[in-house]
């Protein structure tokens, strides 16, 4: 525990010094502004004296970030975009990027970080854009058949024209007969790539631009804090006000997946009602066991409850982070927290309970994870049926994780599990779950 206390505190010093250097602010008047003196800020800039609690909220305001900037430094899921594109870059334009100084380039050049990162996303999306591409090739129907169509239209053409081209003594009724075929086949043609440019257009129109309907959705939940005041209100009848209010929905296959997610949300909340779960939470520090009871013991609600709670009001609520993938892995949904990456494209990590709680459905888990460099998170998960299809069917099974990051001053109840961010980006080398192709530096 000792050492990723450590780890934690080791920068903030040096990410107030490169804040306050970067707004051009000398170090006198910062500390003036704060209320210690110059010398006690020169040590906090070095690295000598811990800092928290009000000075560190002091120094966040006057040097304008938000104060886990200093403490933590930069989001995990920015973090990992900047290494993913270094990684990217490497070996291709100029010297190879300093990894150890991604904390620092985004302390200095928060502008230039943001554009990286979303240069970075962009990337990734094309490449997903490719991929689709690429995998409807192969196996889309509608387009193996309309190619199918073309190409023995034209291998129809082409054996008829070699006929004709290879004997010209030919009898006139014949060469009548292929020049009629010829005619057929090649209007046949032209229909059969009229109706594959029309299928082209029509999924073009359904699925303009690279930002997908997941991400939107993400994008108004976060936008929202994950709480939605008026289903708390009045429940599935405040669904559709809430959608309307959603700016980032910008399609119906967006506003459908949204319109699922906020049923869910609006089930949760009749089940376990803000004002009955948020006094017994905040006695219990948030933990889901209290709640389990008023759930009927569904543990998978009990998590998306914990994480749609109202943050910053009186209660105190932490900060959490919520995952929820389906049987092959692909996540579809998630709550960012920051200093952990739950990256939308790509495998997570291997070892996160997020996947392991899968070979023990109903199976609740609960455990410490420590990151490569950062802190300590815990984490609850748990793999259940979201619905069945009838009787003698396999039910559909999703696992969701809610992660909470552990105080530093609380001292873990277990042994921590070493995870990362995902076997591209981490730098366990000899992790066993470790894929190939492992990451830079």
């Amino acid at each position: 525990m000792g050492g990723t206390q450590n780890t934690r505190q080791a920068l903030t010093g040096t990410r107030i010094r490169e804040r306050r250097m970067a707004l051009a602010m000398r170090q006198s008047d910062l500390a003036e502004d704060v209320g210690i003196s110059a010398s006690y800020l020169n040590l906090i800039e070095h690295n000598k004296r811990r800092i928290g609690g009000k000075l560190l909220l002091d120094l966040a305001r006057v040097l304008k970030v938000e104060p886990s900037r200093l403490s933590e430094g930069m989001d995990a899921t920015l973090g990992d975009m900047l290494r993913a594109a270094a990684q990217d870059n490497t070996g291709n334009f100029g010297p190879t990027p300093e990894l150890d100084r991604t904390d620092e380039l985004a302390g200095r050049f928060p502008g230039w970080t943001g554009a990286i990162a979303e240069q970075r996303k962009r990337i990734a999306d094309l490449e997903g854009v490719i991929e689709g591409l690429q995998d409807r090739l192969g196996h889309d129907p509608v387009l193996a058949g309309s190619m199918h169509e073309v190409l023995s239209t034209v291998a129809a053409i082409r054996s008829t024209s070699n006929i004709l081209v290879s004997d010209p003594d030919i009898d006139v009724n014949w060469r009548a007969r292929f020049h009629r075929n010829l005619n057929e086949e090649a209007e046949r043609l032209s229909e059969s790539a009229t109706a594959l440019l029309a299928y082209f257009e029509g999924q073009g129109q359904s699925q303009s631009g690279l930002e997908t309907p997941q991400e939107m959705v993400e994008a108004a939940f976060e936008t929202a804090g994950h709480h939605f005041p008026r289903i708390e209100g009045t429940g599935s009848a405040g669904i559709e006000d809430t959608l309307t209010d959603m700016e980032a929905i910008s399609s119906e296959a967006a506003a459908q997946l949204a319109r699922t997610r906020l049923a869910v949300y609006a089930e949760d909340a009749a089940r376990l009602p803000l004002d009955q779960i948020l006094p017994i939470a905040e006695a219990a520090d948030y933990d889901p066991q209290a709640l389990l009871a008023m759930a009927g013991g569904d543990v998978a609600m009990v998590l998306r409850r914990l994480a749609s709670l109202p943050e910053g009001g009186a209660a105190a609520v932490p900060a959490f982070g919520l995952a929820i993938c389906d049987a092959a892995g692909a996540l579809l949904f998630r709550r960012r927290i920051n200093a952990f990456s739950i990256p939308r494209y790509g495998a997570g990590c291997a070892l996160w309970p997020l996947y392991h709680v899968f070979s023990r459905p109903m199976m609740a888990d609960m455990s410490v994870l420590s990151l490569p460099k950062g802190p300590l998170f815990q984490a609850w998960a748990v793999a259940q049926p979201t619905r069945s299809a009838g009787f003698g069917t396999a039910p559909v099974v999703e696992a969701t994780m809610l992660l909470r990051a552990l105080p530093e001053d609380r001292a873990p109840t277990q042994n921590p599990v070493e995870v990362g961010p995902g076997c591209q980006l981490c730098p366990r080398d000899a992790c066993p779950a470790r894929r190939a192709g492992g990451a830079i530096g």
